[in-house]
């Protein structure tokens, strides 16, 4: 069996690298120049099922040094307003399997890692630009360089712009979330550090303020220093993984804090789809004039070249397709908001999924179209549920960015929060169901 990947990002990559654990024939073909090219924004959280989804995937060492690369660990969630006067914090329990915690890394150090051992099958500047399915079953991939690739399977991880869903479910679509997000990166140095509760510093912080607008803080502190040594007190390291992994020389990450603003669209000026780096940084400054003085100095910190825009967009769910040879993975398929904070995590799961029943064919256990929609079947399910799910979170038609109405539903929900803070049952609950969703119901 052979298996075509298109798109090299997170859900392809661990796909690959199930499917080559598993005997499996993989190629996978990337529209980026180079192995550090084409990435937006800077963390990436992985929940508990990604995590399993990675442990699974990966050979047992690369899955080592992916949590030997990961920032430390946040400690609390918190909720803030947006005069830094907190509302609600939860302590997130730290449990005895690795893989069943939370873990925060930077997007372009994930992707070194989950490069490494796939060198030799990963092609880049390859352009996908169509397919062609055969009477015996084959598929032939095409790409602008005039190459051509053929194989049993292809897979399409090209994210939120799928190529491949575009020929292979054309009526597939997805629609603007009304919501306009704006993401930056600080240094941390002792002047950032002392702007931040001791809450904030070790956890994930979010602000919600009038208006609807959102913020979100993370700090990422990381195991190695500038001189790229393994540093003591972040925890649980393995110096000897790290130094040997070849991917750290392609990091470009040093201890940040992150951050990213949200709005409604209809809240920022007409031609803010035009500007960049400091010019976006400049609205976000404007729109945040009255919050308190440290989060403001955490803008003014703030490096203009580090400052993207993004349009936040969502899929349409679709009625079930017959299975083929083709088939789709991640955003190409199930596109969310980052409201829940699950969209690279659901991409892990469906790797880990379509791994499972194409090891099943391997086998002779199921025959190649029963294992497609058998994956199908079940991704769409907890796919279209975690669109869902991130849609509620992050909407600009919520009530919230209604400029009376909005008012009012912030105070409700800020009194809300106090009251959990303040009643210990109450927030034991919600952090038991908050973990619960985090660490999901995967295979």
């Amino acid at each position: 069996m052979r298996v075509i990947v298109i798109g090299a990002g997170t859900g392809g990559l661990c796909l690959a690298h199930g499917l080559r654990r598993a005997g499996i024939d993989v190629t996978v073909h990337e529209r980026d120049r180079t192995r550090t090219g084409g990435l937006q924004g800077y963390r990436v959280g992985i929940s508990p099922s990604g995590s399993r989804a990675l442990s699974r995937c990966l050979p047992p060492e690369l899955y080592s040094t992916f949590l030997a690369t990961c920032a430390r660990a946040p400690r609390h969630f918190s909720m803030y307003t947006e005069k830094f006067r907190e509302v609600l914090t939860m302590d997130l329990a730290e449990r005895p399997a690795p893989e069943d915690n939370e873990r925060s890394v930077s997007r372009m150090t994930l992707r070194q890692v989950l490069l490494t051992g796939l060198e030799d099958v990963t092609h880049f500047d390859r352009v996908f630009t169509g397919y062609d399915q055969h009477p015996d079953g084959t598929v032939t991939a095409h790409f602008a360089d005039g190459t051509t690739v053929d194989g049993d399977v292809l897979v399409g991880a090209d994210g939120s712009n799928s190529a491949v869903r575009r020929q292979y479910l054309p009526h597939a679509r997805l629609e603007d979330a009304g919501i306009v997000a704006v993401g930056g990166k600080v240094a941390l140095t002792p002047e950032i550090r002392a702007l931040l509760p001791d809450r904030a510093f070790h956890g994930i912080s979010t602000v919600f303020a009038p208006g609807g607008q959102f913020l979100i803080l993370h700090v990422m502190e990381f195991p190695w220093g500038r001189d790229g040594t393994v540093k003591t007190g972040i925890g649980g390291t393995d110096a000897a993984l790290i130094a040997a992994w070849p991917g750290l020389l392609f990091d470009n990450t040093r201890d940040y804090v992150m951050w990213g603003f949200s709005a409604a669209a209809d809240k920022f000026p007409a031609d803010f789809g035009d500007r960049r780096g400091a010019e976006l940084l400049g609205q976000v400054r404007a729109m945040t004039g009255s919050w308190h003085p440290d989060l403001r100095r955490l803008f003014d910190a703030t490096e203009p070249d580090t400052v993207f825009r993004v349009n936040i967009r969502t899929s349409v769910p679709v009625e079930p397709w017959a299975p083929s040879p083709v088939t789709l993975l991640g955003d190409a398929i199930h596109t969310m908001t980052p409201g829940r904070g699950i969209g690279a995590n659901t991409a892990l799961r469906d790797a880990a999924l379509l791994t499972r029943e194409l090891t099943a064919v391997r086998d002779g256990r199921l025959d190649l179209l029963t294992a497609i929609g058998g994956y199908e079947t079940r991704m769409r399910e907890y796919g279209y549920a975690a669109v869902a799910a991130s849609k509620r979170q992050m909407s600009g038609a919520d009530p919230i960015h209604r400029p009376v109405l909005g008012r009012a539903v912030l105070a409700g929900m800020r009194t809300g929060m106090r009251l959990v803070n303040r009643v210990p049952a109450l927030k034991r609950r919600m952090a038991a169901s908050e973990q619960s969703f985090r660490l999901g119901d995967d295979e």
